[in-house]
């Protein structure tokens, strides 16, 4: 391209992990044109996890959940009418919904870059972007980062980013005195937005009572639904001494950006915290079941992963069933053994403290 830009937009309209998976793109953007202002387009629901980021000069929120077709309508024309004054030079595109096409051609930016999606190659989407970048790469962070293949960039930012404030962390710190907590304490969420990504409540419960017996305590996080919160009961409940679940359903996203940072470990399956464990480098065991082990895996070096294929045979996406948890292929003790090769060291049983 023939000169810097002022002026980016970033189009991501996915979930909170996905999002944490496009901070390269962002890193890699400032790294090549520090001094434009970088603005990013996503859902509402999403804003939090990257709302500390301070690459991103603005954050744009579009209606999903809950919106009627009003609602939708008049964030749409809003949005349209905030971004045109901002006079972008440069937007990129990594999302595949239909409404992106309609809202870029109605921004005046002179260089609009999409991934070329397979299942969007009609003739109005095509025409709505002046470059089509073919995917590249395994992982979501690498098909991510092949989108900006146009700019001639050769400088990539391969890292992922999950900002917080000091505060968030002095929260945090203050929250786990109250509870009891030390410094040698294990982040566990067991929860997911589907059911076919979780496992059994009672294995989890097995990897809490062999890790609290080796002196590290466990910090069950979760959303805060009614269904996360019943699952983080009855794991808790069925531990020999109950973990700590004070803190599930209460964090904020930069607030557990900062609990994991500091932990010894995070446990997960595929959702969100996991992402965010990989962005903050604490070591991570991830479970993972009929979805794809490779695009999908924290962008990290320090993880071990399960995936329930390599005990069973996995359906196809299209013979998925959303109500059956695959993953209960996968046995606690190996993930225990797990937990053993990432924390060798034993700790003296701390004082039990209060869980609520």
């Amino acid at each position: 391209m023939e000169k810097p830009f002022n002026r980016i937009l970033v189009i991501k309209m996915r979930f909170h992990g996905d999002m944490l998976l496009t901070t390269p793109v962002i890193s890699t953007l400032k790294r090549n044109y520090p001094d434009a202002s970088i603005d990013m387009l996503l859902y509402k629901d999403t804003m939090p996890i990257l709302s500390e980021n301070p690459e991103i000069h603005a954050l744009y929120g579009v209606s999903n959940k809950g919106a009627s077709l009003k609602e939708k309508i008049q964030n749409f024309l809003s949005l349209v009418k905030q971004l045109r004054k901002n006079n972008y030079d440069l937007i990129v595109n990594l999302t595949d919904q239909h409404i992106v096409a309609l809202l870029v051609r109605c921004l005046a930016a002179k260089v609009k870059i999409s991934q070329d999606y397979a299942h969007r190659q009609s003739s109005f989407w095509k025409k709505s972007f002046t470059h089509l970048a073919p995917f590249a790469g395994e992982h979501a962070v690498e098909r991510n980062l092949s989108t900006l293949l146009p700019l001639g960039i050769t400088d990539f930012c391969r890292d992922t980013t999950m900002s917080y404030a000091p505060e968030h962390w002095h929260h945090m710190r203050s929250a786990l005195d109250k509870l009891g907590v030390g410094e040698h304490y294990v982040v566990i969420q067991p929860t997911a937005r589907q059911l076919f990504k979780c496992w059994d409540n009672d294995k989890f419960s097995q990897v809490i009572d062999a890790l609290q017996s080796r002196g590290y305590q466990v910090v069950l996080t979760s959303g805060p639904g009614a269904d996360d919160l019943a699952c983080v009961e009855e794991i808790a409940n069925g531990c020999k001494q109950k973990p700590i679940t004070g803190l599930a359903g209460k964090t904020r996203f930069p607030e557990l950006g900062a609990l994991i940072d500091h932990a010894a470990l995070f446990i997960g399956v595929d959702s969100a915290p996991g992402h965010i464990a990989a962005a903050v480098k604490t070591p991570i065991i991830c479970l993972f079941g009929a979805t794809d082990h490779v695009f999908w895996r924290p962008w990290s070096d320090n993880f071990i992963q399960f995936w329930a294929g390599n005990y069973q045979p996995m359906p196809t996406r299209r013979e998925l069933d959303r109500n059956e948890k695959y993953l209960s292929v996968i046995p606690a003790e190996d993930v225990i053994a797990a937990t053993e090769k990432m924390l060798p060291q034993t700790w003296s049983a701390p004082a039990v403290g209060v869980s609520s």
